[in-house]
């Protein structure tokens, strides 16, 4: 039997963990909200309830499913961002580009791509989905400040980030 023990790094500017320690702490900031418990928006409670919770389709239009499925997007993140189009009435959606009431922002959009269409989603206030937020560290960090300037309400659920402009106050949920 092998017994692996996590990697630990001590620095002048503290510790670091890596693997699969480091990841088990992103967990930990998530726990609150598992569920919906420790939301205090009914807005985002709902969200979670019927959205992130539910693992097959609502009734009602599959147009956002079937283009993250044909782009290759997992089924369980194409049928929640279906979930929420229905959920929130949103007409229509656009896969890197400017279309619809929520656009969809894949990996293939450059770091100043992704910041245009974030500004603008913002002046026109519709819903952004940034796909894989943690695919890289330079996306990961991009991600972390587009929640620090936004001013509005975000969501973290790990396979996308949910940028709101609207009505909400500015909030951060880790889920």
């Amino acid at each position: 039997m092998k017994l692996h023990l996590p990697s630990i790094e001590i620095s002048l500017h503290g510790i670091h963990l890596s693997g699969r320690v480091a990841r088990l702490g992103n967990r930990l900031v998530r726990v609150p909200y598992f569920r919906g418990h420790g939301v205090h928006s009914p807005y985002i409670y709902a969200i979670v309830r019927e959205v992130f919770m539910r693992k097959t389709l609502m009734d009602g239009d599959r147009t956002v499913y079937d283009l993250l499925i044909e782009k290759g997007v997992p089924e369980r993140r194409a049928v929640q961002l279906q979930n929420l189009a229905i959920h929130c009435g949103y007409k229509g959606c656009g896969y890197d580009v400017a279309e619809g009431d929520l656009w969809i922002a894949s990996e293939q959009l450059s770091n100043g791509e992704l910041l245009e269409l974030m500004a603008r989603a913002r002046t026109e206030r519709h819903t952004v989905a940034v796909l894989n937020p943690y695919a890289t560290r330079e996306r990961e960090a991009l991600c972390n400040g587009i929640v620090l300037r936004h001013p509005s309400t975000t969501v973290d659920n790990r396979g996308y980030l949910l940028i709101f402009n609207n009505h909400l106050p500015k909030q951060h949920f880790r889920i």
